[in-house]
């Protein structure tokens, strides 16, 4: 879908990730989009049914440019922990750059609002753990990672130090260096689980 969002709807994207940014889930309506937009709520409706379809938009967006730039770290010739810190390092370096994509991914709401809404969140957890089970995996029989600490555990770690991260970051109103912190926080995170 990276490739098939219209410039228009990337637009649409950018604002629905302001407006989720600065109002949160509940002042995101077409009538706020269309505001924000500069123009009608019935153009709006030319790209979108409804405000789910927009919400699912911005997460398949999202999903697809993770895909789009983490299997190119999963297919170098890194160690695997250069690979971790690499994958990590690229997400703060993105996220740095759309910080209403943050919001979208971080806000507990979204898994409320519907079904369609919940396959997209859990499209992007499925890949990014998969992704990272596997770097894991190639790391623990390269000798690199702990054996005694589980895959899924290693895992956990990893993600839940990485969300820690962002929400650190949301608090403080981005204003916190995310590239840097980040990385130092995910680095030394790395280090812990590795032999």
């Amino acid at each position: 879908m990276v490739e098939t969002t219209s410039k228009r709807q990337q637009e649409i994207i950018e604002s629905a990730g302001k407006l989720l940014m600065e109002k949160g889930l509940k002042g995101l309506t077409t009538k706020n989009l269309a505001i924000e937009m500069a123009f009608s709520e019935s153009a709006l409706y030319r790209h979108f049914k409804n405000k789910e379809d927009i919400i699912v938009l911005l997460l398949d967006y999202l999903g697809n440019d993770m895909k789009e730039r983490l299997d190119i770290i999963f297919e170098n010739d890194s160690t695997s922990e250069e690979k971790l810190k690499q994958l990590f390092s690229s997400q703060f370096q993105f996220f740095s750059k759309n910080p209403h994509f943050v919001v979208a991914v971080l806000s507990e709401g979204l898994f409320d609002e519907s079904e369609k809404i919940n396959q997209s969140i859990v499209k992007i957890v499925h890949y990014k753990t998969q992704l990272l089970t596997k770097i894991i995996e190639v790391g623990k029989e390269n000798n690199e990672f702990s054996s005694t600490i589980e895959t899924q555990e290693i895992v956990h770690i990893l993600i839940g130090s990485f969300r820690m991260m962002m929400l650190k970051w949301k608090f403080s109103k981005f204003e916190i260096d995310l590239i840097n912190q980040g990385n130092k926080i995910m680095n030394t995170t790395i280090k812990l689980v590795s032999k």
